[in-house]
């Protein structure tokens, strides 16, 4: 018996742990993102047929605690999803794995995070 074999098991099992959270971690993010989207398609559409300038828009914003709030959950689960799905792609379409690849998606979650929450904060106030 190869002395290695408990320390592969463990090394799979807690390859296929990771794997099951990105999973559920997709598809949670997936369905916050799905209201989000609803909500700010329908925050478009009326602020289109009310005529709402750019700048009503942002007052509205500063005006409410809601809409920061909703906006830093939007945000929150955009950096979760994208690096989840753009890794799928990476590992199953380019073959590329392993820690330079986590880095590197992670990297992207920082800069999505950090490029959203920005942006929510400036029109805040």
């Amino acid at each position: 018996m190869d002395a290695r074999a408990p320390l592969a098991a463990g090394a799979a099992m807690r390859g296929v742990r990771y794997a099951a959270w990105r999973f559920v971690l997709q598809r949670a993010s997936a369905a916050v993102l799905a209201l989000c989207v609803v909500v700010h398609l329908a925050t478009i559409i009326f602020a289109v047929r009310h005529g709402l300038t750019a700048g009503a828009i942002v007052a509205r914003m500063q005006a409410s605690a809601f809409w920061p709030a909703f906006y830093v959950v939007f945000v929150i689960a955009v950096a979760i999803h994208a690096p989840l799905g753009l890794r799928t792609i990476a590992d199953e379409w380019l073959s590329l794995r392993g820690r330079a690849t986590d880095v590197a998606l992670a990297a992207i979650a920082l800069v999505l995070l950090g490029g959203g929450l920005y942006a929510v904060a400036s029109l805040a106030g």
